[in-house]
Order: structure tokens, then C-alpha cells, then sequence
């Protein structure tokens, strides 16, 4: 029993690690999500499953379903990001400042320019669109204020790690690992900054003494976790307390997951073979790929509209996403790249030049979770956040599209260049080739064919026919 468990165990963990299939399982539940809320036979069930209510008792902690995968299961994915930033801080590609300051830069420009475009594109609508000057009409109908439309601004700032990497693994398996690891250094400053981003302007803080209880949790579990037999009753249980006191504090609870994280031991200790930090990451990968991601995503895209209608393709936060998604999450990385590049004096990973990020840059604009996570709490209005949403699945789909084509043109490009080197490669080597012959004692003629690194025998021992001949 426990060996078949164990076969059962592993199979989980490879889903959960391939990239391309667990990218394809929260893609699968997003768009079933979408579809399941618009579906007339299926949509009031829906919308009965995200409105159910669960609330811990002698809390102020009481929501629905949706909500509770929002602020609840997401906790599991974003300690899985704490750890891997603080694994990357300690020993990995962030480590080293000066190695990874191109692709640091690059994750600060592709947040830059994204709300610039999008707050430009929602400003023409305001001004050279239909209804008032000042105003925005959405697919629904409904007016909304410029101001109050701009507040979706930090949308388009994030990179959906998983996803964007999950299309390198379909259309880049030729590209050089150079590639992969710029995207991963991107890519996980990319999450701190979206971090910091929810921090600081989605959160409305509440009494003091919460923030003393959550001090409290961070230093219980910092030595919890380097005690050499970790009590995990205990652990569980500060971990729970971390995320009923953020909620509590007015600060998305999710960013427990992070703080708890960034504070487990990134080094190994006891003599044990890996650090802790990488373990525990590992440990919750498949919990975070394959339960929290895409039950969360099934509720963020499960948005009901009265009708839909191409309308929704002309709605502007719809077009501002996906501008500020396709469009200027590569041209921020780009434009910060070559500056870095050719004005200021860094140096692209070796091997690489600027123009090779390109196809990688485009697969930046794949937002989804995080994008998914800062509609719900940028827009009060559900009309508003339900269009943002979806504005965020198209742009990500067509990021995803887009970027898929130019990695695979790329990959081949790569292909028939590694093919070509290999070819002339093996013509040097069989121009070099020297024949040096032996003739034993015993007549038997040794052929030795010598190269400049050094000789291989090609022919030890002829027959005493040739020996005879000669």
C-alpha cells in the first residue's frame, strides 16, 4: 500500500513540476470557470457556490467561497513565492546583484510602462469617446468617472510566473538555458514588486495591536523553523494566526504567506542535504500548482455577464489591459535592456544579446493570477472588476499566442545554428585527422588516426593478409 502511495505521490509531484501540464490545468479551470458562469443552465449554481458563506467563529472572518479561495488557498501560492525569493536572495540568481541587475531592471520597467499605457488608453476613451468628456461607457452599459476607472492602474504590472515559463517549455526546448534563467530572475522580481505593490496601495490598516500579533507570529515561527526537530503542530498553528492577523490588520492576508516565507532558513543547518526553505517549497509545489492555483482561477474568471457580446472586445479597461499587457510589458523590459545595455555599462548574460529577450518579454504579458488578484481588489465595482477580469484572460491568451510563435522561430533559429556549429565542428575534426601507420614485429600493421586533442585508434589490428602485403 504505502509503495503504490508513493508511486501515486510521485506522479503528483512531476505534474506539479512540468510547467506546460500545470500551466494547462489552470488554464483549463479558468476557462471553465468562465464558461460555467455564463452558461444559463449552470450559472446560478455558480454563483450560488461563490456566495456561499464561511466564517470562522468569534472572528470578523466570514466569506464566500470565491473569496476564500482568493484570500485563503492563495496564501499556499504565495508562501511557495516567499520561499523561492528567499531561496533566490540567499543562494540563487538574486544572490548576486551585479549578475542579475539587467533582468532586476528589466521586471522594473515592465512595471512601469504597462499603467502608463494603460491610463493613456483609458484617457482617449474619456476624452474622444462615447458619453460625457470626463466619463467611460463600459460593454455592460454602465458610466464610471475617469478617476474611478484609472484605479485598475496596477493591473497590468504583473508576470504570471508559472504560465509564462509553462510557454518557454512548449515552444523554446532549444533556446539556451540563458534564456530561461533571464525570464526566472525577471519573473521573481517581478512577484516582489507585485508584493510590495499590494501592500502599500490595497491595503486599508486597521487598530495597531494587530501588527504587535503578526510581529509576534513572524518571530514564533523564525525560530520554530530553526529548531532542529521542527514541532509542525506548532508551525501550523502560527502560520493560521500570521494569516487571521493580516486579515485582521487590513492587509491581504495572502502576504502572509510571503513573510512567513522570506523568514525560513534558506541555508542548510543540522547537517541536513538541502536548506529548508528549498524543501518546504518543494513540499507545497503540487498543493500550490494543482489545488490552489486553479480552484483560485476558476473563480476569478467565473465573472457573469448579462450578455456576451463583441461589445466586451471594444470595452476600454478591456483594450487598456491588453495594450498595457501585450504591448508595454515588452517594450518596458526592452527599452530598460538596451539602456542598461548600451547607455549604462551592465552586460546581458553571456551569450545573450538584447534582441534575443524579445519572444521572452512578450510572454511577460501573461498576467493571470496576481492580474487576476489586483482586479478583484482594485475595483469596488463589480461591473468593473468582472470586465478587468476578463480583460486580463484575453491579453494573457494572446500574450501567450503571440509569444509562443516568436519561440518557436526563435528555437529554430537556435536549432539549425547549434546544427550548423556541430557540422562545422566534425569537418574541421576529419580535416586534422592524420593516418600514422605501424608495422609490429610480427608484421601486423597498426593504424593510429591522430587529432590536435589528442589521437584515437581507428584500426588496431590488421590481418596478416595485409601484413603479408606489405
Amino acid at each position: 500500500m504505502s509503495a503504490s502511495r508513493s508511486g501515486v505521490w510521485s506522479k503528483i509531484k512531476y505534474v506539479a513540476a512540468s510547467d506546460r501540464i500545470s500551466g494547462l490545468i489552470m488554464l483549463g479551470f479558468a476557462l471553465l470557470g468562465l464558461v460555467l458562469a455564463n452558461i444559463p443552465a449552470t450559472a446560478a449554481g455558480f454563483e450560488h457556490l461563490s456566495h456561499f458563506h464561511l466564517g470562522i467563529p468569534g472572528t470578523n472572518i466570514d466569506m464566500g467561497l470565491s473569496h476564500w479561495a482568493q484570500d485563503g488557498l492563495l496564501t499556499i501560492f504565495f508562501l511557495v513565492v516567499g520561499l523561492d525569493l528567499r531561496q533566490e536572495l540567499t543562494t540563487g540568481s538574486l544572490a548576486n546583484p551585479k549578475a542579475a541587475a539587467v533582468p532586476m531592471l528589466c521586471a522594473v520597467g515592465g512595471m512601469i510602462v504597462p499603467p502608463i499605457l494603460f491610463i493613456a488608453v483609458i484617457a482617449l476613451f474619456s476624452n474622444f469617446g462615447a458619453g460625457d468628456p470626463g466619463s467611460l461607457i463600459i460593454a455592460s452599459g454602465e458610466v464610471f468617472p475617469f478617476a474611478q476607472t484609472a484605479h485598475g492602474w496596477a493591473i497590468p504590472t504583473a508576470t504570471d510566473i508559472a504560465f509564462s515559463l509553462a510557454v518557454l517549455a512548449l515552444f523554446a526546448k532549444a533556446l539556451p538555458g540563458s534564456i530561461r534563467a533571464f525570464l526566472m530572475t525577471l519573473a521573481t522580481v517581478d512577484d516582489l514588486l507585485a508584493i510590495i505593490l499590494i501592500a502599500v496601495f490595497f491595503s486599508s490598516l486597521n487598530a495597531w495591536y494587530w501588527f504587535v500579533g503578526i510581529a509576534i507570529c513572524a518571530v514564533a515561527w523564525y525560530f520554530l523553523v530553526r529548531m532542529e526537530k521542527v514541532p509542525w503542530i506548532a508551525v501550523v498553528v502560527i502560520g493560521v494566526l500570521a494569516w487571521a492577523m493580516m486579515y485582521e490588520a487590513g492587509v491581504h492576508p495572502t502576504l502572509a504567506g510571503v513573510l512567513v516565507g522570506l523568514l525560513t532558513p534558506a541555508r542548510a543547518m543540522y547537517k541536513e542535504r538541502s536548506p529548508r526553505a528549498e524543501r518546504y517549497a518543494e513540499k507545497l509545489q503540487p498543493f500550490s500548482a494543482l489545488v490552489a492555483l486553479p480552484i483560485f482561477a476558476f473563480f476569478a474568471t467565473g465573472v457573469h455577464f448579462d450578455s456576451i457580446t463583441p461589445m466586451l472586445l471594444v470595452s476600454p479597461v478591456v483594450i487598456g489591459i491588453i495594450v498595457a499587457l501585450v504591448v508595454g510589458k515588452p517594450l518596458g523590459i526592452m527599452i530598460v535592456a538596451w539602456l542598461s545595455t548600451h547607455v549604462g555599462s551592465l552586460r546581458m548574460p553571456k551569450g545573450l544579446r538584447v534582441r534575443d529577450m524579445l519572444p521572452a518579454s512578450v510572454a511577460c504579458g501573461i498576467g493571470f493570477t496576481v492580474s487576476f488578484l489586483i482586479a478583484s481588489l482594485a475595483y469596488a465595482s463589480e461591473e468593473l472588476s468582472a470586465e478587468a477580469r476578463f480583460g486580463v484572460l484575453l491579453a494573457s491568451l494572446l500574450a501567450a499566442a503571440i509569444s509562443g510563435v516568436l519561440l518557436s522561430r526563435q528555437s529554430r533559429r537556435f536549432a539549425i545554428a547549434d546544427r550548423a556549429v556541430e557540422r562545422q565542428e566534425a569537418q574541421a575534426l576529419q580535416q586534422e585527422a592524420k593516418d600514422v601507420e605501424t608495422t609490429l614485429i610480427d608484421g601486423t600493421v597498426m593504424v593510429t588516426q591522430t587529432f590536435d586533442k589528442g589521437a584515437r585508434h581507428h584500426d588496431t589490428s590488421d590481418t596478416d593478409a595485409h601484413a603479408t602485403g606489405r
